[in-house]
């Protein structure tokens, strides 16, 4: 396995998919709770993406509020601990409390981030049945998680959560360019313009092209696509295609992983928490470098499998990654908000940041 900017063979061409993901796969016979009208079915092909509202019960998306309130209140006790914090600030809710960290500790949002072991109601999420009717729609009765997701730590007018135009594919290894990977972004409250919500660029996935990013946004870590490079290579139109899509509670936007979009700022008071989850065939390649397998939810020959959550959740793509390619690496210091990744070396850097000067140090560091 190579990586291109350890041999300076940087992806600076675009990539074609043979099969664009606009064909429609054989729907299941049988009605299940779950699926989506025909429409929908026919939106998320036609235009890349779809929305798809009242989902989840509110109870439901409680149990994932009150996980990701435990990570708070952990994150906030680690930080007082450390002396990093004077204040714990338990008298404020789940969409204020990271923001007051984050004012006090710059760099809160960033690990909470990095450090995020998948709680139970996230995988229960993932593996519902009434989302794995509708997957099955899109790509079939084989079904596997695929090894990226993230809880996403938006806390107001933070640069470090803005995250710019991409392809989901820019992320991924080439052999994951041939396959549909559908993502679902959940937010758990109204995700509206004022708060960050989502923008795609519909259609951006007809050409099947996956089109060339840089890297990497300001002080980031995240890949960049230009819209002049949309307008060019998938043939974007802004005026048209580019929407603005607010999702109520309850509701979650689907794209595949050739569809542009990114986030807006988040310009309100409150944390605008959300994750985004992913599935893909598990005849496919995962597309992440070798670092993590996904995990098998159904099977057409296997009607009684069981997802295997210890040997996933045994796994940590960033220490994986760490691991493999820094040999020198010391004890990492819990409070580092420096991230990294494969991404950074497939793409031209145009940017350089403490990102991307870690991961030419790794580089560095694997080839002496």
């Amino acid at each position: 396995m190579s990586f291109p900017q350890e041999k300076s063979e940087l992806k600076a061409e675009v990539v074609s998919h043979k099969n664009p993901f606009t064909t429609i796969p054989p729907q299941p016979a049988e009605k299940k709770p779950g699926q989506l009208p025909p429409d929908k079915v026919r939106q998320f092909f036609d235009e890349g993406y779809t929305v798809v509202e009242e989902f989840f019960t509110t109870a439901e998306l409680q149990h994932c509020r009150d996980a990701i309130a435990e990570m708070v209140d952990s994150l906030a006790q680690k930080l007082y601990d450390a002396g990093k914090i004077k204040y714990l600030y338990e008298e404020y809710g789940l969409f204020q409390r990271l923001g007051k960290l984050e004012e006090e500790f710059h760099g809160a949002n960033i690990i909470l981030f990095k450090c995020q072991k998948m709680p139970k109601a996230f995988q229960d999420i993932w593996c519902n049945e009434r989302v794995l009717n509708l997957i099955e729609q899109l790509i079939g009765p084989d079904i596997a998680g695929h090894p990226v997701w993230n809880l996403r730590t938006k806390t107001p007018r933070s640069a470090a959560v803005d995250i710019p135009w991409h392809q989901d594919s820019a992320y991924f290894s080439e052999d994951s360019y041939d396959h549909l990977i559908p993502t679902m972004w959940l937010p758990f409250l109204d995700a509206v313009p004022e708060n960050g919500c989502m923008q795609v660029a519909k259609n951006g996935h007809k050409s099947g092209n996956v089109a060339v990013h840089t890297c990497c946004k300001g002080n980031t870590w995240y890949v960049m696509l230009e819209e002049e490079e949309m307008q060019k290579t998938l043939g974007i139109d802004p005026k048209k295609d580019i929407l603005t899509v607010p999702i109520k509670y309850g509701g979650f936007l689907l794209f595949n992983n050739l569809t542009p979009h990114k986030s807006l700022q988040n310009n309100s008071n409150d944390v605008r928490w959300s994750i985004d989850l992913r599935w893909q065939s598990p005849h496919e390649k995962w597309g992440f470098y070798d670092i993590a397998d996904g995990i098998i939810f159904r099977s057409s020959k296997d009607p009684y499998i069981k997802p295997d959550w210890d040997k996933f959740l045994s796994v940590d793509r960033k220490e994986i990654w760490q691991k493999r390619h820094n040999k020198q690496v010391q004890v990492e210091d819990p409070f580092d908000t420096t991230i990294t990744g494969p991404w950074i070396g497939r793409w031209e850097i145009v940017n350089q940041n403490i990102h991307t000067e870690a991961f030419i140090k790794i580089i560095d560091t694997v080839s002496t």
